[in-house]
């Protein structure tokens, strides 16, 4: 059977408290039962000497009559203020006097065992049992000698002992741990209520979250996490959660995006194709404009290629992850290698290439291949995009540890309310769609892609019919 982590944890803080209560318990009880016999003990022992103090104060006036009527008052009236038995044993151990109101005291003339009279003259402690044959019963018991004096020096004249029933002990530790046990039955009471409360709330949140979680199973990515407020570790669980939860739902919102444009694209082209080859071969297309079609055909054949290579591309960068590999290289030399590749594409627009690169290497560190890449596609971006016959500037310089190049065409102006898009997938300028067929829309996201994989940053301004893009690259130090 599954148990919960509710469940779990109320038994685990149960039997916790449980156990430190009987352990608690235990000790309480033996210490108690020790400190309630040593305060006992000491009690009886002030009785005694109050008593010895009375016997002598009679005895100054009366002489040395133990069994006197005097004396069996003084042990009544000690008797009632203390609570304990007294009585008075004669040399022999015979009881003589006893604190007893009765007339007719049912100790006196009994026998005190030999134990206990050696004992006090050996300075010892006697057994409990040594007033069973004078009470019937074991009892815990303190004695003093009672002693006279003469010409001769002084002497034992009787034995006095002040006792008190182990019942009576018995019932005084037992009411006190009654007290204890009610005490403790009340405090493990509150604390499973405060643990079941406590554990009921951290489990709300973790349900939410387990909820949230199947729903996401399900394909719905607006569960959130609720006690987001909390300042536990439950609190950074929940917003940890709901920021994980953002995530996903920004990438579903982006696949879904990616495949409608995917869709979108690859629709285009091929209708095309499949509209022209029909004609062809159904003959609505005459012969004589074969070949004109036939181009139509190849050029859209073409542009599905570069969509699946973008796409490639797309998903090996995604695939990727994590920061890019790092390695120094020249990177005005690699603007020069990438310019002379793009000589046919800048030759038929008839543009004019004004670079502005430094003669010294500017060595930068960061995937090389990845930054020929972001060039190139920077370039074949601008000269898509140029009017024909107009400059285009390429400029290189370093600044503050960084690597600015700076890419700048004469054309349209990218209207305000797209700048914000300009790097998304498939995104395409109403320019591009209507002046230009060849491009994807996926270029300017591929740069945006690997220059955060450099955390690196790419800047864009157009106004006036100019359009700029920068981006930087680290500066390699130098050793």
């Amino acid at each position: 059977m599954r148990r919960s982590i509710y469940v779990k944890n109320f038994i685990s803080t149960a039997v916790t408290v449980l156990l430190s209560f009987t352990v608690l318990g235990g000790a309480f009880s033996v210490w108690s039962y020790q400190a309630l016999t040593s305060a006992r003990r000491e009690a009886m022992s002030g009785a005694a000497r109050e008593t010895l103090r009375y016997i002598a104060a009679q005895s100054r006036y009366y002489g040395p009559d133990l069994a006197g009527f005097e004396t069996r008052m003084s042990l009544s009236m000690i008797s009632r203020a203390s609570g304990y038995d007294i009585i008075i044993a004669d040399t022999d151990g015979i009881v003589i006097s006893c604190s007893d109101e009765q007339l007719v005291c049912p100790h006196i003339g009994k026998k005190v065992r030999d134990d206990a009279t050696q004992a006090l003259l050996a300075g010892r402690e006697f057994s409990a049992a040594a007033f069973s044959d004078v009470y019937g019963e074991r009892r815990y018991a303190v004695g003093s000698l009672i002693l006279g004096e003469d010409f001769s020096g002084t002497y034992v004249l009787g034995y006095l002992f002040v006792s008190i029933g182990f019942s009576e002990m018995s019932d005084m530790w037992r009411r006190f741990s009654s007290n204890f046990t009610l005490l403790a039955v009340i405090v493990m009471c509150v604390a499973f209520a405060v643990s079941l409360l406590t554990t009921k709330k951290q489990t709300e949140t973790i349900n939410a979250m387990a909820r949230a979680a199947r729903r996401f199973a399900r394909g719905d990515f607006t569960a959130r996490a609720s006690d987001t407020q909390r300042a536990d570790e439950l609190g950074e669980l929940a917003r940890s959660f709901n920021a994980m939860a953002d995530a996903m739902e920004r990438s579903e919102t982006r696949r879904r995006e990616l495949i409608a444009n995917v869709s979108h694209e690859l629709k285009t082209p091929m209708t095309v194709i499949a509209g022209f080859a029909d004609g062809i071969l159904d003959g609505t297309i005459p012969p004589e404009s074969e070949a004109k079609y036939l181009g139509v055909i190849s050029a859209e054949t073409r542009r599905l290629s570069r969509l699946v290579r973008s796409l490639l591309d797309v998903s090996r960068l995604s695939a990727e992850g994590g920061e890019a590999a790092r390695e120094t290289f020249d990177l005005a030399e690699l603007i020069r290698v990438t310019l002379v590749g793009m000589l046919s594409k800048l030759e038929a627009k008839e543009l004019e290439v004004l670079p502005e690169l430094p003669e010294e290497p500017v060595l930068v560190v960061g995937e090389k291949d990845a930054i020929t890449q972001v060039v190139y596609n920077l370039l074949d971006n601008a000269v898509k995009f140029a009017r024909e016959k107009t400059a285009l500037k390429i400029a290189l310089w370093k600044q503050g540890g960084r690597a600015f190049v700076s890419i700048e065409d004469e054309g349209e102006t990218i209207p305000e309310s797209e700048m914000p898009l300009i790097f998304d997938r498939f995104h395409k300028t109403d320019r591009s769609r209507g002046v230009d067929r060849e491009g994807v829309g996926l270029g300017l996201y591929i740069v945006k892609t690997i220059l955060d994989k450099h955390n690196e940053d790419i800047f864009v301004s157009s106004a006036g019919g100019m359009t700029r893009f920068t981006f930087t690259l680290q500066v390699a130090v130098r050793r």
